[in-house]
């Protein structure tokens, strides 16, 4: 039987330490390969490029990975992957280590989970893994595990049709556990500063604090993370609230 074709990529970019901690984590369960944008692509959830050209350069093999870098969004290095640069259907994808958090209504913006709805949407089991630290120079180690052990999980069973996870590690700590919950709700205020550049003239720089509306309810990922558990959350692509429409057709008669 041959081994698992593993997918991999980021928002980060082809260059980010998540990238490789995820390649070299996930190296011994199967045939790795990469491809990721070629600059940091945070934010940038699922939009794709329309109007100028892509284009693939191959990077410097890491840890036997194929590592390809492309001028896209994550979701177009999905895309573009599966027309031009793995050699047959990937057994699963697999998008992060991010930088951040990608907790609660995040996932909305998240290129890391953008990535991973694309995916889910060609039917290919997908994975986003984020931790809770921003810092370039942050400890991935104790993430290993825990990667291993849900991607492996997933290799073996696959996921329900149309659904992936949004898997959500604590920084700094060896997690307790694991808890299967949904995404916290809440909403972001203070979402830009003001800066004078030297010819005087005002520009803003995206901040924002995000406020949890339930922070003590054990649903919701928040909660656990800030106890020290992994979170997975499973989501889907299709954003149709179905229990409304009866609502919405009363509305509108």
């Amino acid at each position: 039987m041959s081994e698992p074709l593993i997918l991999v990529t980021n928002d980060d970019g082809v260059h980010a330490p998540g990238l490789h901690h995820l390649i070299r984590t996930l190296s011994t369960m199967g045939q790795i390969i990469a491809a990721a944008p070629d600059g940091p692509r945070s934010g940038q959830a699922s939009a794709i490029t329309v109007e100028t050209p892509l284009r693939i350069n191959r990077c410097t093999a890491y840890d036997h990975a194929e590592i390809y870098a492309v001028n896209g969004t994550p979701v177009d290095c999905v895309k573009l992957a599966m027309h031009a640069i793995v050699p047959k259907r990937p057994d699963i994808i697999v998008s992060g280590i991010n930088h951040g958090s990608n907790s609660g209504n995040s996932v909305i913006y998240s290129g890391t989970m953008g990535a991973v709805m694309e995916s889910c949407m060609l039917n290919i089991p997908a994975i986003g893994f984020s931790l809770l630290h921003h810092s370039i120079a942050a400890d991935f180690s104790h993430t290993t595990p825990w990667v291993k052990l849900i991607t492996a999980k997933v290799l073996e069973h696959k996921l329900p049709k149309q659904i992936c996870l949004n898997v959500n590690i604590p920084a700094k700590c060896e997690p307790l556990g694991l808890k299967v919950c949904e995404a916290s709700p809440g909403y972001w205020t203070e979402e830009y500063k003001d800066y004078t550049d030297p010819s005087g003239r005002t520009f803003y720089m995206l901040t924002g604090k995000f406020h949890d509306e339930d922070p003590d309810n054990p649903a919701y990922d928040n909660y656990w993370l800030d106890r020290k558990y992994v979170s997975v959350v499973p989501v889907r692509p299709d954003q149709t609230c179905a229990q409304a429409i009866p609502e919405i057709i009363d509305l509108l008669q």
